[in-house]
């Protein structure tokens, strides 16, 4: 454990500074300051030293030079032994334990302006230099190198009494680094707006510091241009996991932009409500009828503009992320009133045709799963055969089941989702799961229809949807057991397709 003695703050926003500069005075620590965030620190009525006390020199060259000296580079980039710690003492340069700073906001500019004066001088040079020097020496300094590194800064601290750990120093080197990358990166391609190097170039270079990971304590970074894909009207920072969830929503609802009205509502990746009718408002409502509880807090997609009507049934359910190829101008007033959900219109649907994955100390690609059931797809195996309404239902039910981590049951009628099992260790868990969901929230099964997303080792889940009272089922097929899937639909009615395309999802 290292406790925080000194911190060297500099930053060009001071909003949401005061808490972590009180915390850091109330354990008693030095604090080091420049300009305006000086100015900040005394207003607060706290005790602050210049750096120019330091340096012996002010801020020079209309602010470009402020912290660039030995006596602050020195205190930041020495390492607690007694070689470096004997300059520092006879150099009379003060240790620096913690650095908080933040970079000058060169992309803010560049959409503010075309002027090249102005862009250059929201080139840090102090800023970037501070951050790489006190990550470089994470064994002895912490580094906060933008605003949302603060309440996890805090959180150490009064965790840990004013100290800091190796593992602490390190999370938030691997951040800075993280905001330096995006930031060196941003620079490059405004110097690099007139050469080449294709969307996959483009795609690596672009990368922005998440607030974490999947949890609090990962980590994280997006790669891409979002921009490209969204305009971002309202809400607050997107997330790790509001991407994922994004990424999975878009995905769904590309399989729907031929049909009517559809709205979908997603939770960690999977479609908890599905409904297609012939208004936005008729779908929204239907979607959330298939489990108004799990809809909470979730990620909401449909394929149309969002009207006033519509916005204000959404508005009354608390949700993260709202993507719709459009609002309405009222509709866009009245959502964006709540600024922590984030609204989002998309400018197109086409998604990666290759998808890759980080696993054991590699990387695994494959072909996106682009294959969409068509009604050429339904081989009628059985006795009974589906009408046009049935078959309509099986192939908006395949269309869920597809986009469900497996083993997943998706089951419908009349356009709707009634219920879905989903990341099941066996297909009879699914099954269960996606009726006990229908029957929860009122559903009548009769006459419903099934879709698996792979094959029926055995005949059981047939049984079981037959006792729920399902009229149709679709499935790939393949299995050794098929026969007896068939025979028993054959002996109580059911009508049964087997399409040829498996969906598994991992």
């Amino acid at each position: 454990m290292k406790p925080i003695r000194s911190a060297l703050i500099s930053v060009y926003n001071k909003d949401g500074l005061e808490p972590l500069v009180r915390t850091l005075a109330g354990f008693g620590t030095t604090l080091y300051s420049t300009g305006g965030t000086q100015q900040f620190i005394e207003s607060l009525g706290l005790s602050v030293v210049p750096v120019e006390s330091l340096t012996g020199y002010p801020s020079i060259l209309d602010g470009r030079v402020k912290t660039l000296h030995p006596k602050i580079f020195g205190g930041i980039l020495a390492k607690r032994d007694e070689a470096h710690l004997g300059e520092l003492q006879r150099y009379e340069i003060p240790e620096i334990d913690l650095v908080v700073v933040d970079l000058y906001p060169f992309e803010d500019t560049l959409a503010q302006t075309d002027d090249e004066a102005a862009i250059i001088e929201k080139i840090d040079i102090g800023g970037i230099s501070l951050i790489r020097a006190a990550a470089k020496n994470f064994r002895d300094v912490a580094i906060v190198a933008d605003r949302s590194g603060y309440a996890p800064l805090l959180e150490v601290l009064r965790a840990k009494n004013g100290c800091t750990e190796l593992s602490d120093r390190q999370f938030f080197a691997r951040r800075a680094f993280a905001v330096s990358s995006h930031y060196d990166t941003a620079i490059y391609r405004w110097f690099d707006r007139s050469g080449g190097g294709g969307a996959f170039k483009q795609s690596v270079l672009d990368s922005r510091p998440l607030r974490y990971g999947e949890n609090p304590h990962q980590s994280g970074i997006y790669y891409g241009r979002l921009e490209d894909l969204f305009d971002i009207h309202e809400g607050k920072e997107l997330s790790y996991n509001n991407l994922v969830d994004i990424d999975a929503a878009v995905i769904l609802m590309r399989e729907f932009l031929a049909s009517e009205p559809t709205f979908a509502i997603l939770k960690h990746t999977n479609a908890c409500g599905v409904a297609t009718r012939p208004t936005l408002r008729a779908a929204w409502d239907a979607a959330l009828a298939a489990d108004p509880v799990s809809a909470f807090g979730g990620v909401f997609v449909c394929n149309r503009e969002v009207d006033l009507e519509t916005a204000e049934a959404i508005n009354q359910l608390f949700y993260e992320v709202l993507v719709a190829p459009g609002f309405s101008p009222e509709a866009k007033v009245l959502l964006a009133a709540k600024k922590n959900r984030i609204l989002l219109r998309i400018k197109h649907w086409e998604t990666q045709p290759r998808v890759f994955k980080s696993i054991l100390n590699g990387v695994i690609e494959h072909d996106a799963d682009l294959r969409t059931e068509t009604e050429a797809d339904l081989n009628a195996v059985t006795l009974a055969k589906p009408g046009a309404a049935a078959r309509r239902d099986l192939l908006f039910a395949l269309k869920c089941a597809k986009h469900l981590k497996s083993n997943a049951i998706a089951l419908v009628k009349n356009e709707q989702l009634l219920g879905m099992g989903c990341g099941q260790t066996s297909r009879v868990d699914a099954l269960q799961q996606a009726i006990h969901k229908a029957r929860q929230f009122g559903f009548d099964l009769s006459g419903a229809v099934m879709a698996s997303e792979a094959f029926f080792p055995f005949p059981d889940c047939v049984e079981i949807a037959h006792a729920a009272g399902i009229a149709a089922v679709a499935q790939p097929g393949g299995s050794i057991k098929d026969a007896d899937s068939i025979a028993f639909c054959d002996a109580h009615g059911l009508a049964m397709v087997l399409t040829g395309v498996r969906h598994f999802k991992h």
